[in-house]
């Protein structure tokens, strides 16, 4: 690690099989916890470049638990978090919205490190039991149409730097990777990015894949469609700037859609939208980016027939029911 450091120090960046082979020995528990902070730490004071993205994704997905869902058509939508809103759990909930309207969802998610509650720690407040189990995996996409991927359960490298990144506390690069290192390897993927330059990044790399995605980013610094300003998405059909008042909404204030200070207050808000007690920013918010999600599964569907899908879902309580049948 010491010749890694100096490397980096000296300005030096790596090539993709070289990330690949850092991260491999990051998940082998080959380094210290003094070591691996101080790599973390460089990346957050430099830029990453495509090589090294790649090659850390390669080696967490090398590395990973294979839940073995391959004959499941699967949406996922993910953040990378790390943009420092502390907005409630959107993304989560939209899941369920998604999940409700019919279309079978892996969320992958994580514990809360540069936020105070990340969605697995939302879950588990609402009584999740989080499982690797694939069998269990496959009777919840069966039985309520989600099936929730605790990273820490499948990644042993998110397990060996789980400690580290809490008492660092802000964002790492591990943040940069979560959306992209979804074991179940879903074939359409709807990702929220905390920056322009990072979702270009993204951009590059998953226009290599067979996927259908739909990289995102608000103009203010969210990584989800916020209604707070304009969006920026990435796809295989190009980049797009989207006018929230173009797509008939209002500006909203950002405290609009702030989470709660515990967990138990963004538990709260949780229980508030799935049971049709939300606000209309947080439901409008919610069912935006659940429709983006279920665009970028139909892409020649407007945006306009996706929402009012999500807006069913949710206020038929069809997303409420995928929640309790997920929990049950």
């Amino acid at each position: 690690m010491k010749q890694i450091l100096n490397h980096l120090f000296e300005q030096k960046t790596f090539g993709r099989e070289e990330a690949k082979e850092i991260l491999t020995n990051i998940a082998l528990g080959k380094y210290n916890s003094s070591q691996m902070a101080a790599f973390m730490a460089v990346y957050c004071m430099r830029n990453i470049t495509v090589d090294e993205l790649e090659g850390f994704r390669d080696g967490m997905l090398d590395l990973c638990l294979k839940p073995k869902l391959e004959d499941y058509e699967l949406v996922d939508l993910c953040g990378t978090g790390g943009d420092g809103k502390d907005t409630f759990n959107i993304s989560t909930l939209a899941s369920f919205v998604v999940a409700g309207a019919g279309y079978q969802v892996a969320k992958h998610g994580n514990y809360g490190v540069s936020s105070g509650c990340g969605s697995s720690n939302v879950m588990e407040y609402l009584g999740y039991t989080f499982t690797n189990d694939s069998d269990k995996l496959r009777q919840s996409l069966d039985n309520a149409g989600i099936c929730f991927l605790h990273a820490p359960l499948f990644h042993p490298a998110m397990k060996t730097v789980a400690p580290i990144r809490k008492e660092l506390g802000v964002k790492t690069f591990f943040n940069m990777l979560g959306p992209m290192v979804n074991p179940a390897r879903p074939k359409n993927q709807l990702v929220g990015v905390f920056s322009l330059e990072l979702a270009r990044l993204y951009a590059y790399l998953y226009q290599k894949s067979p996927m259908n995605y739909t990289i995102l980013h608000a103009l203010d610094g969210y990584d989800e469609v916020s209604l707070t300003c304009d969006f920026k998405t990435f796809s295989s059909s190009g980049e797009h700037i989207h006018s929230i008042s173009e797509m008939g909404f209002e500006k909203i204030d950002p405290v609009k859609i702030r989470g709660g200070n515990t967990v138990e207050d963004s538990a709260a808000i949780f229980r508030n939208v799935l049971n049709g007690e939300g606000t209309a920013e947080q439901n409008n918010v919610v069912m935006c980016n659940a429709a983006i999600a279920i665009r970028t599964i139909k892409p020649d569907s407007s945006f306009a027939d996706c929402f009012y899908e999500a807006e069913e879902s949710l206020i038929s309580k069809k997303a409420l029911n995928s929640f309790k049948k997920l929990v049950a």
